[in-house]
């Protein structure tokens, strides 16, 4: 039960579903159904995170998401409209390729990772999925990827250069 919506929220911030799951517990009386949501919540500005939230109503599930979600906020360092390097994000067996693309390619990634990055406000990106196609681990993965960015500025001083020599 794969779903990808997308919630403009008052705060500036962008909410997408990108899994929504029924789950059902075995009891004496039948089956007892509840629900996890996996959430990704970004303000396009390289600011973006996830949550995971289990409930027995599916919008108390996309709640408790999204809460995580807004919790657990990572910046990624942006070149312009992309990254500055290629990096690979692993998590369990899923592993995730991110590389930075020209201007005007656009986002060429696949489901989960194609919503980390417009939640992230990435809009030129080439990825690559390997290994698990479960959406959990596949965010995971991408997060750790956007997680292990160097920062231009910070590598720049700690080098002891200018933000100018180290593009130059």
């Amino acid at each position: 039960m794969e779903k990808s919506k997308e919630r403009e929220v008052k705060d500036g911030y962008v909410e997408k579903l990108v899994k929504l799951n029924r789950v059902a517990k075995v009891v004496k009386g039948g089956r007892r159904f509840s629900f996890s949501a996996l959430v990704v919540v970004g303000y396009g500005d390289g600011r973006v995170g996830y949550g995971f939230g289990k409930a027995n109503d599916v919008t108390d599930a996309i709640r408790k998401a999204t809460e995580k979600a807004k919790a657990s906020l990572i910046t990624v360092p942006l070149k312009g409209n992309t990254i500055p390097h290629d990096v690979v994000g692993k998590f369990k067996s899923a592993s995730v390729i991110l590389k930075p693309a020209v201007p005007g390619t656009g986002v060429i990634a696949g489901g989960a990772v194609r919503l980390v990055c417009d939640a992230a406000g990435i809009k030129d990106i080439i990825s690559k999925s390997l290994g698990s196609r479960n959406g959990i681990n596949t965010v995971k993965a991408a997060f750790d990827g956007l997680e292990n960015l160097f920062d231009a500025s910070k590598v720049a001083k700690n080098r002891g250069k200018s933000l100018k020599e180290m593009w130059s």
